[in-house]
This record gives C-alpha cells, structure tokens and sequence, in this order.
C-alpha cells in the first residue's frame, strides 16, 4: 500500500485519554480522518478541525485504506474487529487494520488470521507512554504481524510516536507490552514506596526526587509521575482500572508458558484494593493514596 496524506484515507476508533491525541496528529498531518466513538461528543472538536464522524463502524472500515483502533480491553477489540459490523466484515481487500489497544496476544494472533481471510492486512502495535507520549507524539510503539505491513504502516506509526520497533511475527507486539507492563507493575510500588518513606522521614521530596532520579533508581515513571505525586496529581495518564486490565493479561499469557510472577502479583492485589475503594479512575500513581491513607 502506497502511503500519501492527499489519497490515503485513514479510519480511527477510540477517542480516550490517548486515542484523541493521536487521531489529532493523524489530522494534522493533513490525511483525511474518519472517526467513531462510542461517546459521539469526543470527536467534536476534531470534526470541527475537518474529521468526519461516522455512525457506524461498518462505514467507517469501508471507507478507509487503514483503520486505527485503541479502545479499551480485548472485548471492546473483539466487538469492533468481528462479526456482521465489525471492521474485518467490512473493511475492502488491500486495506490495513492497526490495532493499538493492549490487548491480548491470542486476540491479536486470531485478528491476524481472519484478516489473511478478507484479504486485510493486521499489525498488532500496542503503545506505551501515557497521555503525555500521546500529546507530544512521542509514544514508543511495539509491533507485531508481516513486516512488509509493517514498513508499509511506518510513515503513520512515526506521525504519533517516535520509538517504534518491529518486535516479529502477529501478537508479538502484545507479548512485548505485557513485558513493559510486567516491569511498570513493579516500578510503581517501588516507586510508590520511596515517596511514603521520604514522607514519613520528614524529608524535602522534590529535593530527594531531584537526587535519585539522576542515579540507579531512575526510570521513566519516576520522571513523569514522581511530580505528580509530590503535587497531588492523580488524574489519569493511564487509569488503575486500564492497569489492573493489562497485568490480568500478563498473569494469564505468563500461565501459558508456566512462569510465575509474584511481583506481578503483589502489584495486581495492590491496585484491586485500589478500584475497591472506587479509585479505578485513577492515574496509576493514585497507588500512593494506599501508603498516605496510612499515615
């Protein structure tokens, strides 16, 4: 597939926290944009800025050369992609199909072979990066399916994100997100952790974050959501309940290859006290409320 802004026509399903500025880039960089959304004013101000709202997918897939989706777990995929009108029933021969939501790595392999059948094309490219990679365009992406689609899908990809890897074969882009999930997991505790024990210790937390940010204990999370702890700040960049959604799959897919994970686990039961005490929609650096609540 030959790739341009003035001919190719792109679809995209899924206009969340992360989706609705990636559909932005997408338009921004001049290609003609076709959106649906379950929540129908989310799209408002992208169709104003020259998307065009669709009503159904089925209209959606048939109208354009690649479709885009990141929705919320594996049976919001199975909906759109499967069935009467969904977008593997609908989309044309020749079309591409790139499936954002992390998800499941068995999904993405079946997604894979039913769109070999329509003559659709299907990468799995799960993301990592939060709402911030989302806004700055700069979200790694993980991708897995043929390689020729996934050169082919390369100009768009690097229109929404920077650090962008072919990980191999259909569902390898999911089992890659899985690992960078399974090393989050374990980082947010710690993270977690360190913040309530400069707290308890009476130290100056922006000082101590300033400190070990710079040496073996920094990492990305620390960055981006130590700052938001420090201030308060536990809006969604990625929500508890999308998390507890992602190391569920993570613990499943580590049971096919008979590995366990207690860290993993000890993670998962941390953040379910979390939704129980109904903070689902919390950033994932919410965890900390667990320690504060404590003190």
């Amino acid at each position: 597939m030959e790739i341009s802004t003035e001919k190719t026509r792109i679809g995209f399903i899924g206009l969340g926290i992360m989706g609705h500025s990636m559909a932005g880039h997408l338009l921004d960089a001049g290609f003609s944009l076709h959106l649906y959304n379950r929540t129908k004013s989310k799209a408002d101000d992208l169709v104003e800025r020259g998307a065009v709202w669709e009503d159904r997918i089925s209209d959606l897939a048939a109208r354009s050369d690649i479709i885009i989706t990141i929705v919320g777990d594996p049976k919001d995929v199975e909906k759109i992609y499967l069935g009467p009108s969904g977008i593997l029933e609908n989309a044309g021969q020749g079309s591409m199909a790139v499936e954002m939501t992390t998800s499941d790595p068995n999904l993405a392999q079946t997604l894979f072979d039913k769109g070999l059948e329509k003559g659709i094309q299907v990468l799995d490219a799960p993301v990592s990066g939060g709402d911030l990679g989302a806004r700055n365009a700069t979200l790694s992406i993980m991708v897995g399916g043929e390689k020729k689609t996934f050169e082919e899908a390369l100009p768009v990809l690097e229109i929404m994100g920077k650090n962008i890897v072919y990980q191999g074969k259909a569902g390898a882009g999911q089992h890659t997100k899985m690992a960078n999930q399974i090393s989050i997991a374990a980082a947010m505790v710690a993270l977690c952790e360190a913040m309530a024990y400069v707290s308890r210790a009476g130290l100056d937390p922006e000082t101590v974050l300033t400190c070990i940010s710079k040496g073996a204990a920094g990492s990305w999370s620390m960055d981006n959501l130590g700052p938001r702890i420090i201030k308060g700040d536990f809006a969604p960049g990625f929500s508890i309940k999308h998390f507890i959604k992602d190391m569920g799959i993570a613990l499943e897919s580590g049971k096919t290859f008979d590995l366990d994970m207690p860290g993993l686990d000890l993670a998962l039961s941390m953040y379910r006290k979390m939704a129980e005490k109904g903070l689902g929609e919390d950033g994932t650096q919410g965890l900390y409320k667990l320690y504060e609540s404590k003190e």
